[in-house]
């Protein structure tokens, strides 16, 4: 292990802090829960039913009403609730849609490179690939917009987001590929230049895991009416049934059976972001976390952003380094954290560089963030004497 025995000055006393933040939940997925939330106030009906009877469909449809609203999406736009997670979402989107041009993949993180395998080992699409160094971008002017483009809109495990839409085409030929499932209800998306988004709710809504979120653009769609992929699909990635878009997906009537629990939990955290002013609400409570964790991480010597740049800087899933930390160290730093009750999963992504990972999506309180600071220095100095 790097040597950290060396006195620094800006390393606050070793006495523990005296406030801890309230909800020390700063997992980046599943992330926290709304701020309001208990599991009493569920809306339960629902449950101990069939999702296929009226009121599983009519709350089903009133979840993908809800996530239109906030989500300012327009009515060309199509959303489904599909299976496994945003993960399962984007696979279904890449099996059913791809082949049918030449694809390019992005990838500056974990989330990207699983795409750029999926595209050439599992699909053999054979793609051109651009890639950037964990905390960069990659030039967003090499992309070739007659191709099929996949991306993550916010790179999870890095902190690098692209910073707009602005990059892509209106005339693009080929169809946009969106994993935006650190991005969605963060972020004000120009949805005439996503073609695919996928999602999960377990990110910026702190809903549960298991389902995903596809949405799709008339663009989209077209493409999957008029190309037959050349490999078989799995039934719970079939959107079409008799050659035309099942529809029924898009109206809450899901491929497989949904936990009805989770899509309660998902109304109630779309209707805590309905109450806040909507996508604008819970997009400056995002704004205002990275803010806080800003001047935290400003304020300190032995701590930075992963991200460099601050135009691509996430304002959900904030990467940073430690000086001198290695995996071990990150390691018995966060575990620290978590012993005390200060701060939940906070070390970075097992493929990303040893450092930090702190989620600051609308469904954290700012004072929190605040609160976590003094912590942070408490956990260094701590660890640090220890290694």
């Amino acid at each position: 292990m790097t040597d950290l025995t060396a006195v620094d000055a800006t390393i606050a006393p070793a006495e523990k802090p005296a406030h801890r933040p309230a909800r020390p939940f700063f997992s980046s997925g599943p992330c926290a829960k709304p701020p309001v939330w208990s599991a009493d106030k569920l809306s339960t009906d629902s449950l101990g039913r069939s999702h296929r009877a009226k009121i599983g469909k009519s709350r089903l449809g009133y979840c993908i009403d809800l996530m239109r609203e906030l989500l300012q999406l327009p009515d060309t736009h199509r959303i489904g609730i599909v299976p496994g997670s945003d993960t399962g979402a984007f696979e279904m989107a890449m099996w059913t849609m791809l082949g049918a041009r030449p694809v390019t993949t992005l990838a500056w993180e974990s989330f990207g490179e699983g795409w750029v395998t999926d595209a050439a080992k599992q699909l053999k699409l054979d793609p051109t690939i651009i890639r950037a160094d964990y905390g960069q971008l990659p030039d967003l002017g090499q992309v070739d917009f007659s191709h099929d483009v996949l991306f993550t809109w916010n790179g999870t495990t890095s902190g690098v987001r692209v910073p707009n839409a602005d990059w892509i085409p209106s005339t693009r030929e080929g169809l946009t590929f969106a994993d935006a499932t650190s991005a969605v209800f963060a972020y004000a998306i120009d949805w005439t230049k996503i073609d695919v988004a996928t999602f999960s709710w377990q990110k910026v809504l702190g809903g549960e895991g298991g389902h995903g979120v596809l949405i799709l653009g008339p663009r989209a769609v077209e493409r999957l009416e008029t190309h037959t992929p050349a490999w078989p699909l799995p039934k719970v990635f079939r959107l079409m049934a008799k050659g035309k878009l099942a529809e029924g997906i898009f109206k809450g009537e899901t491929i497989n059976t949904p936990s009805m629990l989770a899509v309660e939990d998902a109304i109630f955290a779309l209707e805590w972001g309905k109450s806040l002013g909507g996508l604008d609400g819970l997009i400056a409570r995002s704004n205002a976390n990275a803010a806080a964790l800003d001047r935290i991480v400003e304020d300190r010597d032995w701590l930075d952003h992963l991200a460099a740049d601050p135009a691509t800087r996430s304002t959900t899933s904030v990467c940073l380094t430690v000086e001198g930390a290695d995996e071990a160290f990150i390691k018995a730093f966060a575990a620290l954290l978590e012993k005390e009750g200060a701060a939940y999963d906070v070390a970075g992504y097992r493929d990303a560089p040893a450092g930090l990972r702190i989620w600051c999506g609308a469904t954290v309180d700012t004072a929190d963030i605040e609160a976590l600071g003094p912590w942070l220095d408490w956990a260094y100095a701590q660890t640090k004497a220890a290694a």
